[in-house]
């Protein structure tokens, strides 16, 4: 049974209903941080965030939700996963080519693609709603601070990634960024995470978006616009630029030690 798991309390003029999904199992490394800052950049452009946890055995239908969350987990968790994904898959893709917005971190990109390669060597297929693929690696990962500048939006992001697996793109795929510092996708080819229309897919952990409030309030805003078309909203400097300070000192900082 879907259930709720977070509500807005309160007045708002607009709503967005966001699908956490498998939020009770796929939710490593503080992914459940960015379910909090979700909520708290749609409040700030109005909307009433309500979140759905979409779980084992439960429905998805694509037209209830205006934006999508995939966390990432591990092995044993995923297994359990993909067993009942399949289900839901028919509705994830309609959600996506119809232009819904999703973020997918690490086991969540990982499951929207063909298949991924286990540590152990097992291969799990996953619901190629995109061609991308993900090989694993004998006896290492792809652990620490990361660095990815996105050469479209003009942004860099800022995060950490713990993953064995090594993902390549396909040629309708773009990267979420060029990596600076860091290994990213696959340490060979100097992309990190992906989009795809409207779908916005990294290995960035920490959770990504309690790091990174411009791409926070990219995706939402994204969501927003794909619902209510013709409403104005406040300027990401109008409601956020307060939470960049830190990141600011921090960028500093690295010039400073580079």
């Amino acid at each position: 049974m879907t259930y709720t798991s977070i509500k807005s309390e309160g007045d708002f003029p607009y709503d967005l209903r966001v699908a956490h999904l498998y939020g009770d199992l796929m939710n490593t490394y503080g992914d459940n941080g960015n379910i909090l800052m979700l909520k708290y950049v749609g409040e700030k452009l109005g909307a009433r965030m309500t979140f759905d946890i979409v779980s084992l055995e439960d429905d998805f239908n694509a037209d209830d939700y205006d934006l999508v969350f995939f966390g990432g987990g591990q092995d044993y968790e995923q297994f359990i996963v993909s067993q009942d994904l399949p289900t839901k898959a028919v509705e994830i893709k309609r959600f996506i080519e119809n232009d819904g917005t999703m973020l997918a971190i690490c086991g969540g990109f990982q499951f929207l693609g063909k298949y991924y390669i286990e540590a152990s060597g097992r291969k799990i297929d996953g619901i190629s709603a995109m061609d991308h693929y993900t090989l694993n690696q004998e006896n290492n990962r792809f652990i620490g601070d990361i660095e990815i500048h996105n050469d479209e939006f003009d942004e860099t992001y800022y995060g950490f990634e713990n993953h064995q697996g090594r993902t390549f793109l396909a040629e309708n795929q773009k990267p979420l960024g060029r990596v600076i510092i860091g290994q990213g996708n696959n340490n060979e080819d100097g992309t990190e995470g992906m989009t795809y229309k409207n779908v916005f897919g990294s290995y960035f952990h920490g959770p990504i978006l309690s790091r990174n409030a411009r791409l926070a309030y990219r995706i939402v805003s994204t969501a927003f616009h794909q619902k209510y078309p013709d409403v104005a909203i406040p300027a990401f400097e109008n409601i956020l630029a307060d939470e960049t300070k830190g990141q600011k000192i921090t960028d500093i900082k690295r010039k400073v030690e580079k």
